[in-house]
């Protein structure tokens, strides 16, 4: 799949994964915490199914590889 995820897109999609999966063991300790791997996955594989979808990119020239 081509990359469609940018770089203040993927930091900030890693930070909020982190956040909401540490609320398995701090905070409220709650399982919702684990809706934290969709981000987290998304920013760290650099490809978002919606945006593939959609058609949206947030990185740009870079990521979009060679036109065929």
């Amino acid at each position: 799949m081509i990359m469609n995820i940018g770089t203040w897109d993927r930091a900030l999609r890693i930070t909020l994964g982190l956040v909401l999966l540490s609320l398995v063991f701090l905070g409220p300790q709650t399982l919702w915490g684990l809706v934290g791997f969709a981000p987290l996955l998304t920013g760290l594989a650099r490809v978002c199914p919606a945006y593939s979808i959609t058609g949206v990119s947030t990185c740009g020239q870079r990521c979009a590889g060679p036109k065929s």
